[in-house]
């Protein structure tokens, strides 16, 4: 292989084997008919500030930038620097994060398409909230009318139970049992009752999350202009 250094003739050194095999291959795909760098010259300064002058990849500035330079002695292109295995690595990292980031991106713009979509103004928002509400406070009421039902049939229990105030050991057991099946039916209908109060407040700040973010959505929307009808 010809070098031509600026200075007396130096040799080639081959230390970096695979280094400079990989780097020629990246040259060799710049070198394609029409791309940069065909029948190019290659030039670098090398760690040693010396300047080098090459009709192919340099070794010794394998770890640099090199200019690819066409007959006229203007730029072509560039090759290099080549990366280390953990720079490689690390170089693919973080495309991969940005490709991510690009399509977290994307996903919230399109999900932000949908919302306003859904809701085009806050009068679609406040009622699907009332809407969704009312049928929390429905399913409320149906709990609430069986504890009604469940407090009656247990006063009548314990109208039954009357007769052994003075000793209940000696109630029936199958009055007992019934007393504690109650008990349990209520404590149940009771503690749903609490969920579904859970549960508005989870639609709540659903909802409150969602106008938050439509806003300045709405806002954006009022204050861009507007697109003329196609003639």
């Amino acid at each position: 292989m010809a070098v031509l250094p600026l200075k007396p003739p130096i040799l080639w050194r081959l230390g970096a084997g695979a280094a400079l095999a990989a780097l020629c291959g990246a040259a060799a795909q710049a070198q394609q008919p029409g791309q940069p760098g065909a029948g190019g010259i290659y030039t670098c300064v090398d760690s040693k500030g010396r300047r080098l002058t090459a009709d192919r990849p340099i070794p010794e500035c394998t770890d640099r930038e090199q200019r690819v330079l066409g007959p006229s002695g203007t730029e072509r292109g560039r090759v290099g620097p080549l990366l280390s295995d953990q720079e490689r690595a690390a170089q693919d990292a973080q495309r991969r994060k940005e490709a991510e980031d690009r399509a977290r991106a994307a996903e919230e713009r399109r999900r932000e398409r949908v919302l306003v979509a859904r809701y085009p103004d806050q009068a679609a928002h406040d009622a699907e909230r009332a809407a969704a509400i009312a049928k929390v406070d429905e399913v409320t009421a149906v709990a609430a009318a069986r504890v009604a039902e469940l407090r009656s049939q247990r006063r009548k229990l314990d109208a039954e139970m009357e007769f052994y105030r003075r000793d209940s050991s000696k109630a029936p057991m199958a009055l007992r049992r019934q007393i504690a099946e109650q008990d349990d039916a209520i404590a149940l209908q009771q503690r749903f009752i609490a969920s579904q109060e859970d549960e508005k407040r989870r639609v709540h700040q659903r909802f409150d999350a969602e106008l938050a973010q439509l806003r300045p959505l709405w806002a954006a929307q009022h204050s861009a202009p507007a697109v003329p009808a196609p003639q």
